[in-house]
């Protein structure tokens, strides 16, 4: 249990350092702006903005998705990550859009920029420090299984990445002069920071509708599927729900049918416990035990089985497919 809460408090203290340097990079981006009037200067702080408003949000995603389970939430709060990682992906992309008027309106009316030098060591600046940030962000959330974490640092990483063409659009434009560049190159940057909000929140809503991770599935059925025990004659209807960083998995396990109720519950807890073992994530596990029915004994690995009633033909391997199917495994 301290374990957990350190875990807790190590995450959101990331979080906070996380917020109070998006404050003081976004005012780096502004004093940029204004004494550059540069259009991609504009759209790199723009960007900044949806930086603080999301650390934010990640701060009381953390500490929501981090209280216990209660009556009104028997899962727990864990579903918050998803809805708050959601909105930091439409602030995005509308701040995507914003830059793209803004870009715009200069390529129209025309725009001459000042001071480029001074701006593009600010900028620089703030580049190296948002990929650090980022990089941090991502390690910790994949370390911790934190949607927050990670979207976090992903949203630093794709900051660092307009910033870095932005500074490359300055050094062209203050040795060209081309003036218009600048405009251009904020109207990209504006479409990559929608298709950056686009992904966040397509992440989010497969969250929040319960999409099964293909990857997770694997990884699950790969374990049991190298362990499996003689007894297990099939696993099947499995799912899997993802509460911020705990899981809950549903499944149903077949077990011969002459087992006492203390043998049966005895083979579930074994595989709950390999399942518990192989996982890095707190795991919520409700198991439904089913008897084996004439049409297991094909598939059934049991060789001194005293109520046979059919040959057995085949070993059926464990599959994402076969596993999640809600029938028993049989011989086709």
């Amino acid at each position: 249990m301290n374990l957990q809460k350190n875990k807790i408090k190590d995450k959101l203290g990331f979080q906070k350092l996380i917020a109070v340097f998006g404050i003081i990079l976004f005012i780096g981006k502004i004093v940029a702006w204004k004494l550059t009037n540069s259009d991609a200067v504009f759209s790199d702080a723009m960007e900044s903005i949806v930086n603080v408003i999301s650390a934010f949000m990640g701060l009381y995603s953390l500490h929501l998705a981090s209280k216990p389970k209660d009556e009104d939430h028997p899962y727990g709060h864990g579903k918050v990550e998803f809805v708050t990682s959601g909105i930091e992906g439409a602030l995005i992309a509308i701040a995507g859009l914003m830059i793209i008027y803004e870009g715009v309106n200069s390529l129209i009316t025309g725009k001459v920029l000042n001071k480029l030098d001074i701006g593009i060591w600010i900028i620089a600046a703030t580049a190296i420090i948002n990929y650090l940030l980022g990089y941090i962000s991502i390690k910790k959330g994949e370390h911790e299984n934190s949607l927050v974490l990670i979207s976090s640092g992903k949203h630093l990483q794709s900051d660092t990445i307009t910033t870095l063409g932005v500074v490359i659009s300055l050094v062209v434009v203050y040795f060209t002069k081309i003036y218009w560049l600048d405009s251009v190159v904020a109207l990209i940057f504006g479409v990559y920071i929608i298709f950056v909000g686009y992904k966040i929140v397509r992440k989010s809503l497969s969250g929040i509708m319960d999409e099964q991770d293909p990857e997770l599935l694997n990884q699950i059925i790969k374990v049991l599927e190298e362990n499996r025990r003689t007894e297990w004659i099939d696993v099947h209807n499995m799912k899997i729900q993802q509460f911020g960083a705990s899981l809950h998995i549903d499944a149903h396990i077949t077990l011969p049918w002459y087992y006492s109720l203390r043998d049966a519950h005895n083979e579930m807890e074994k595989m709950i416990v390999l399942l518990a073992k192989n996982t890095r994530r707190s795991v919520e596990f409700n198991f439904h035990m089913d008897d084996c029915k004439p049409i297991s004994c094909a598939v059934c690995q049991i060789k001194d089985c005293p109520v046979r009633e059919k040959d057995f033909v085949k070993r059926i391997k464990w599959t994402p497919e076969n596993a999640t199917r809600v029938q028993k495994h049989t011989v086709d």
